[in-house]
């Protein structure tokens, strides 16, 4: 028969019968632009026409004269607790430190997967993040989280659904509002305020405030140094490791620095040197110290120093960066010295160097005067010439 076309549903379809060439007759059928073999086929006239030709074709050619579609196939549905489980802690446990991987799994575990921990990756949108944020910030108590902290989650969920993009398990990654943050404030030593507590150490404790304020080294940094590392000859040390979460590895911005040393702070560790272990400060039986065993007796010397509050180890890398400034040292070379591998974390301590923009805007009066200068010169040159 002819195709046709269903009066109800307004299809095109075709019916035949094919006689093979072994005597064999089949009898075919089938509807062009719907789903199975011929959906890629028009819904016309010369659409069924043509579908009834490959029909006819198959047959003729030994094939399966209407083969069924194949069932399709599930697509693998992949939560964000599943991926984050399988890919994405994987990858930060080889890429990342050991602490900043830590940190991520914290972030998941506390604050990412209670909430959004069964949802397909492929569905988590914009209105997730703006629910989690609200969620973050309605906290109590000790619970409750800064904007900047809120913004740390966000960074560990967009960097996951980041790398879900790049397997090919969703197309794009959704916007993210992020809050706006101020800069923390930061607690430093006076001048004075950093002799009285030098003086109130004790022991080793002395020795390990006072390279601490005139290195600035971070706390892991001065738990990892070892005497390899210091040259007191030469009057410099180098910074090659770190110790974070107990785990030793490059320093925070993965690359060492040098850091020269005064000599007042190299007569210090002269007079510190001991051959427990390889490690400039270390226990009574050469291991590393731990941050735990660090705070009190800091805290018993900052009361013996009378300061009125207790501090902590970073608060002298932050004397340290405060004191370099006060001092006139330009802001490059703290970066520097302090291995921040962004301007911007030491453009905190601009504030404590006013003179610095005082002493620019003169520099105009300076350049105004000398072109001024130049000018009356040039002036009283030409009306000699003249006369």
């Amino acid at each position: 028969m002819p195709v046709r076309r269903d009066s109800r549903t307004k299809k095109w379809f075709f019916r035949a019968t094919v006689r093979c060439p072994n005597g064999e007759t089949h009898r075919v059928f089938g509807t062009p632009g719907v789903q199975g073999r011929f959906h890629d086929l028009p819904n016309t006239k010369v659409g069924a026409k043509e579908a009834e030709r490959r029909a006819i074709n198959s047959v003729m050619n030994g094939g399966d004269p209407n083969p069924k579609p194949q069932p399709k196939t599930k697509k693998e549905v992949i939560t964000l607790a599943q991926f984050a489980k399988e890919h994405f802690m994987p990858k930060a446990r080889l890429e990342n430190k050991h602490s900043s991987a830590v940190t991520k799994q914290t972030i998941l575990d506390l604050h990412v997967l209670p909430q959004l921990g069964d949802k397909p990756v492929e569905e988590i949108a914009y209105r997730d993040f703006e629910d989690l944020k609200i969620r973050l910030a309605a906290l109590k108590g000790r619970k409750a989280l800064k904007p900047k902290s809120i913004n740390n989650v966000l960074t560990v969920v967009r960097s996951l659904l980041a790398e879900a993009r790049k397997r090919e398990l969703i197309t794009t990654v959704p916007h993210v509002d992020w809050l706006k943050t101020t800069i923390p404030k930061f607690d430093f030593l006076t001048f004075e305020e950093a002799e009285r507590l030098v003086a109130a150490g004790q022991g080793e404790w002395r020795a390990m405030i006072f390279l601490a304020l005139r290195s600035g080294l971070r706390q892991g940094e001065l738990l990892a140094l070892r005497w390899e590392d210091v040259d007191l000859v030469k009057g410099r040390l180098t910074v090659n490791q770190a110790v974070s979460r107990g785990v030793v590895s490059t320093p925070k911005s993965g690359r060492s620095r040098e850091v020269a040393l005064s000599p007042e702070t190299v007569s210090v560790l002269k007079a510190q040197r001991h051959e427990r272990s390889e490690l400039v400060f270390c226990n009574s039986f050469g291991r590393m110290l731990t941050k735990g065993q660090c705070k009190h007796p800091l805290w018993r010397t900052c009361e013996r120093a009378k300061l009125g509050r207790s501090i902590g180890w970073h608060a002298m890398r932050h004397t340290f960066a405060s004191h370099l400034v006060m001092r006139g040292v330009s802001l490059k070379a703290v970066q520097e010295l302090l291995g921040h591998s962004d301007i911007r974390m030491t453009m905190r301590y601009s504030h404590l160097a006013p003179e610095v923009k005082r002493d620019a805007v003169a520099l105009l009066d300076v350049a105004a005067g000398a072109e001024t200068s130049e000018i009356g010169s040039h002036a009283a040159a030409k009306t000699e010439n003249d006369s």
